[in-house]
């Protein structure tokens, strides 16, 4: 009698054993494929043309035009990049990414606008046109770990050297594409005796 209760108690134990075992491995399971469910969705699908709304809610047209070249626009502001870009999207927002020279992934989270506006702020200028030998290009810039997206704005700007003689001066001004930060403003070296008139 009592090894019938043993055995009742041991069968019990074991049956209620395999079923926890069974449920964690069910759990484990299901978090393996959550997992690469998430690693597919952080890798990106290629870029594709149309607007799309930003993390922060801004519009922004993408056009893919082809070899690798793809042109993002904001606010009637265009921008060119060369190079392999990747959209995610959460909800009805989208995060753009471009693909580095090193490997990684660097999001674009400032539209071409805003960095034309802030490099504009910086030289004391009003406006950027492309008509007017104004370019921007979304691009990598750096070396190896420091390696950046920034968006380069091509300025040429009307100079006098010594307040006397006329030359056309090309401004080069890097715009941090991640953080909005003035990365760096490169003139020509003989910038300092070349004084440029405001803006009309």
């Amino acid at each position: 009698m009592i090894y019938k209760e043993f055995f009742s108690v041991f069968v019990f134990v074991l049956v209620i054993s395999m079923g926890l075992v069974m449920a964690q491995y069910g759990a484990d399971s299901i978090e393996q494929e959550n997992q690469l469910t998430v690693s597919t969705a952080n890798a990106g699908a290629q870029v594709q043309t149309g607007v799309k709304i930003n993390s922060k809610g801004e519009e922004i047209s993408v056009q893919s035009q082809g070899n690798n070249e793809i042109q993002l626009e904001a606010q009637g502001i265009s921008a060119k990049f060369n190079g392999e870009m990747t959209e995610v999207s959460e909800g009805n927002k989208t995060k753009l990414y471009a693909r580095m020279s090193n490997g990684s992934d660097r999001e674009v989270k400032i539209m071409p606008d805003t960095a034309s506006e802030t490099a504009l702020e910086k030289l004391r200028l009003r406006n950027c046109v492309a008509e007017e030998g104004c370019l921007i290009e979304l691009k990598e810039v750096g070396n190896g770990d420091d390696t950046r997206l920034a968006y380069e704005i091509q300025i040429e700007r009307h100079s006098r050297i010594l307040g006397i003689f006329q030359k056309k001066m090309q401004i080069r001004t890097q715009v941090d594409a991640e953080n909005g930060e003035i990365i760096d403003v490169n003139k020509p070296w003989w910038a300092f005796i070349a004084t440029e008139p405001a803006e009309e």
